[in-house]
């Protein structure tokens, strides 16, 4: 099996966490501004926001949870590209993590969610 530096995978791990973390926040803060105010041209662009942030959480999570995966799976070492795939989706979601929980953050503020 191809190994990771530890903390390579303790960033991978802390990644996933928080990627999961915002999925959640994104989805319940959608939940309750629904629930409280439905669906309105007022909450409509703020619902799309929220589901945005969701999907891109997902798909950020997804992506790095498939080539840590990949990864594990490479015999006996693991390819450059992979690597390199590894480290441009760390870098990547490691900047847009604080926007999207940003985002969040704002929505929940703005309409009193919190």
């Amino acid at each position: 099996m191809a190994k990771l530096p530890p903390e390579t995978l303790k960033a991978i791990w802390n990644l996933l966490k928080q990627l999961s973390q915002v999925v959640e926040d994104a989805g319940e803060a959608e939940f309750t501004l629904f629930e409280r105010f439905g669906e309105t041209d007022s909450t409509l662009p703020y619902l799309t926001y929220l589901k945005n942030v969701a999907e891109e959480s997902a798909s950020r999570y997804s992506q790095l949870a498939n080539i840590r995966l990949r990864i594990a799976e490479a015999q006996p070492n693991t390819p450059a590209d992979m690597l390199g795939l590894l480290n441009q989706g760390i870098s990547q979601s490691q900047s847009r993590i604080p926007a999207l929980e940003r985002t969040v953050q704002e929505i929940k503020i703005e309409w009193n969610l919190s």
